[in-house]
């Protein structure tokens, strides 16, 4: 009996607990307090996230996306206007976004924050700006601006309010 899991953990076949092999190291847990400064210093160069809007009933909203960070220290995701995640943020600004490192055994932050959302035609700019966090220079500007107008883009700007340690999973430190 086995199947996937954490690295080096075996299945004893008594129960759903996952044992470590003898000798096998264990990763523990860190969850680091950071500065505004030091946020965005980790979500700058992490573009992967998940933003949490609230839907009408008060339920959560969980959407995945790509995600930049602004001059002004925004957390930027290019979006539609008729997305679920949008129509929310235009109802209850309060969303929370969790910004996952490219490992997913990687670093993560949850930051929350109030949500501006920005549509065409003043969605233009900030969505260059986005590209830019993100990617760096496109080739061609005016050709990814017809592209954004085409499409209807909108943006969303998240200013963060408070936000979590940066973490990472693993055992407790009682366990190291």
């Amino acid at each position: 009996m086995g199947g996937g899991g954490s690295r080096g953990a075996v299945y004893d076949g008594a129960g759903p607990a996952w044992s470590y092999s003898e000798g096998m190291s264990r990763k523990i847990a860190t969850a680091d307090t950071v500065t505004r400064e030091q946020l965005n210093d980790f979500i700058r160069d992490r573009h992967r996230a998940i933003v949490i809007t609230t839907r009408r009933d008060g339920g959560p909203q969980a959407s995945p996306v790509t995600c930049g960070l602004d001059d002004q220290g925004r957390i930027v995701v290019s979006t539609y206007p008729e997305r679920a995640k949008t129509r929310n943020a235009r109802r209850d600004d309060k969303v929370s976004v969790l910004i996952l490192s490219d490992d997913f055994d990687g670093p993560w932050v949850q930051v929350d924050g109030t949500c501006e959302v920005i549509d065409m035609p003043e969605a233009l700019e900030p969505l260059v700006d986005y590209y830019r966090a993100i990617a760096g220079e496109h080739p061609d500007w005016d050709d990814y601006r017809a592209a954004m107008e085409r499409q209807g883009k909108s943006l969303l700007r998240v200013t963060p309010t408070r936000w979590g340690p940066v973490a990472t999973g693993g055992f407790p430190a009682r366990l190291a």
